[in-house]
């Protein structure tokens, strides 16, 4: 294996599980070439007149659709910890013997450490979607026989799209379906909300498996997957457990460091300007992100304003300010609890999306670079800015990137973190894994000061007078390490196990195997 350095200075390698690979050039750097990827032509001779696509069983559904050894095999993960559908594939997939399957999940969650099993009896190779958990540590081990492939939401639908990730069999978990193929995720006993991150799997996988626990009579309305898309119909005893879709806390935190993370970011919106009529956010689920929104709409109240527009991931604190009519439109990515999927039901504001629409960079714009300001997490910080997601500092890869990295293009993009996670510092002289280049991370929010990207000049002016405590990102890292020393840096092998591509399809890091 060959590995050059990218814009970054990483070492990520020129080819990876036998396709070629393009290093990072910087942001805006790379321009695709061609046309999308398309699915073979269909004919509706091969397909039912009366538009009836039952089958008995997911192994059935599995034999039709011709799966063979190497094969690559999609799902979503709108069900999140609550999937069932996953396991259930790769029983079928083992029971016919297969091997060497490629695993395309939207995201996996802790439910799905039991797919373990198979990595290890070789009927799946690799992983390209997020590695969470076990399955992250079990990948940092070197104990996956392919490399891992990290995408964000939006790089997802660009590989798909682009044809870097041919889909050979996509199966989509629905809450509700019609025998023709239309699928929901709103309604049913086990909904979830929308189904976005299957909408490229329908429009470009070679087959398509809709599973479900709720067959309604054509046609199933709304319908967020389109029947046409669909080859077959399985009807299983349950798809998946919905009161799991919950992400983060969902309610505020309590804890006092992390309130007053989210009282000072909500100040620096203030100060700077950001906060006004007509303005657009997005936050997370986690508690501080959580607060944040709650002074968010204690300012629009207070001055009678309201948000034009916020990005969801939905939860009832965002489904609450847009019912008070503090938000005119959630633009909904995933649905992180059941208020969330109420709303979608009732309210007309409240508007599912996929990562076409707010985050694929190869497509004609997107939602992410119009937001105002977005909040979100990290693992790790850098001297330059430089963010980590994916990694701890032990090295450990036990993360996806979700939509993270199509964030950042916002206008105003705000990190809210600790200063140190269990007598760790957060902020370093350089990141154990970059998912995100400095330049598009705009301020750092710790609970011993906010530091600003030196770059934006704007917000540095803005926050001349300011009595919220500005200071540089390097008097921020030496708080910490007088507080908790100097971290070690984690060893690794010269061993990759997985890589980072950034939204446009270039390697932007490398994941290494760990030393024991």
């Amino acid at each position: 294996m060959k590995f050059v350095k990218n814009a970054l200075g990483r070492l990520v390698p020129d080819e990876v599980n036998g396709q070629k690979q393009i290093p990072f050039k910087g942001v805006g750097k790379h321009r695709p070439t061609g046309r999308k990827h398309a699915p073979m032509i269909s004919s509706c001779i091969d397909y039912p007149a009366d538009g009836n696509k039952m089958l008995t069983s997911i192994k059935d559904a599995l034999k039709k659709c011709g799966l063979k050894n190497g094969m690559t095999i999609s799902t979503h993960h709108h069900f999140r910890n609550g999937d069932l559908v996953a396991q259930m594939i790769f029983d079928a997939a083992a029971e016919l013997g297969v091997k060497n399957l490629r695993w395309a999940p939207s995201a996996s969650f802790e439910c799905h450490s039991s797919l373990i099993k198979y990595l290890e009896d070789g009927t799946i190779r690799h992983i390209e979607g997020s590695m969470n958990g076990a399955l992250g540590r079990f990948t940092s081990e070197g104990k996956m026989k392919g490399i891992g492939i990290l995408r964000s939401h939006g790089g997802r639908y660009q590989a798909i799209q682009d044809g870097e990730l041919k889909i050979d069999i996509a199966v989509i978990a629905a809450p509700t379906a019609d025998p023709f193929g239309n699928a929901t995720g709103d309604r049913g006993p086990a909904a979830c909300g929308l189904l976005g991150f299957a909408l490229a799997d329908s429009q470009y996988a070679d087959k398509v498996v809709v599973v479900t626990d709720n067959i309604v009579p054509f046609p199933c309305i709304p319908w967020q997957i389109h029947g046409n898309y669909v080859d077959f119909v399985v009807k299983i005893d349950k798809v998946g457990i919905s009161e799991k879709i919950v992400s983060g806390t969902t309610e505020i935190t309590k804890s006092p460091d992390r309130l007053l993370l989210a009282e000072w970011t909500a100040k620096f919106c203030d100060e700077a300007g950001i906060i006004q009529n007509g303005f657009s956010f997005q936050a997370g689920a986690g508690g501080t992100a959580l607060s944040i929104g709650i002074y968010f709409a204690d300012i629009l109240r207070e001055r009678g304003m309201k948000s034009r527009w916020a990005r969801g991931g939905s939860n009832k604190y965002l489904v609450k300010m847009m019912e008070d009519g503090l938000v005119d439109y959630i633009l909904d990515g995933q649905t992180f609890d059941l208020e969330g999927v109420r709303s979608m039901r009732e309210n007309p504001g409240h508007v599912n999306t996929s990562p076409f629409t707010s985050y694929n960079y190869h497509g004609k714009g997107n939602f992410a670079s119009m937001i105002d300001v977005v909040i979100l997490g990290a693992t790790e910080v850098d001297v330059n800015f430089n963010a980590n997601v994916v990694t701890h500092s032990d090295g450990c890869l036990l993360h996806g990137i979700g939509g993270w990295q199509n964030c950042i293009f916002s206008k105003c993009t705000i990190l809210p973190i600790p200063l140190f996670r269990d007598r760790i510092p957060v902020i370093r002289d350089a990141c154990t894994t970059i998912c995100g280049p400095g330049e598009l991370i705009d301020v750092i929010v710790t609970e011993r000061g906010i530091a600003i990207n030196p770059l934006r000049k704007d917000l540095i002016a803005k926050m001349k007078n300011s009595n919220l405590p500005i200071k540089t990102i390097k008097q921020l890292k030496d708080e910490a390490e007088a507080i908790c020393g100097k971290p070690d840096n984690p060893e690794f092998t010269k061993d990759p196990v997985a890589i980072i591509k950034w939204v446009d399809g270039t390697v932007i890091d490398t994941v290494w195997k760990i030393k024991k």
